[in-house]
């Protein structure tokens, strides 16, 4: 069983619901599977000691998704190689192999949760009304704790930019 956050996040104005429990900050991240471009099975246990920032995205063919993948894939060389980038849709592996490949992304890992949803329903970011992740970012110390957590409460909004990257910068040091 799932717990519901109904109107935790609106789509256009339309209040949605979320699936899974909340992370917060001080959390333990829970273990997850993703899918990469290739079909394989990738756990986020396979990146433990180093310092993680998830950007979660409904799918890299919408504008604003388009750019926050793109703007963290920029961001990535900067920060070092203590620092892993994954950006999560439930877009098909297929389908984000394509889009890579178009936009030039070289520096994060794009993964499909679109299988199970098994990172959604750990993170709370499953929009039940529209079988897609909520915006997110998420920064995760070498750990596994929690260090940042935004839901974006409209989902055609952007992220915070700015504050994730912070809180990464803050784990390097």
């Amino acid at each position: 069983m799932t717990d519901e956050r109904k109107n935790a996040v609106t789509f256009k104005g339309v209040p949605q619901t979320l699936l899974g429990k909340a992370v917060k900050v001080g959390d333990k991240a829970q273990n997850f599977t993703v899918i990469n471009q290739n079909l394989a099975n990738v756990e986020f246990r396979s990146t433990a000691g180093k310092i993680r920032l998830l950007s979660v995205v409904h799918s890299l063919d919408t504008g604003i998704c388009d750019l926050q993948t793109r703007r963290f894939n920029e961001e990535a060389a900067k920060l070092g190689d203590k620092v892993e980038i994954w950006t999560i849709s439930v877009d098909l592996p297929f389908a984000q192999k394509r889009w890579c490949g178009a936009a030039g992304i070289d520096k994060i890992k794009v993964l499909s949760d679109h299988r199970d949803l098994d990172f959604g329903q750990k993170f709370g970011a499953v929009v039940k009304e529209l079988r897609l992740l909520v915006r997110s970012v998420f920064v995760i110390d070498e750990k596994d704790v929690i260090r940042y957590v935004e839901y974006v409460p409209e989902i055609a909004q952007h992220p915070d930019y700015d504050q994730a990257l912070q809180a990464v910068r803050t784990l390097v040091k």
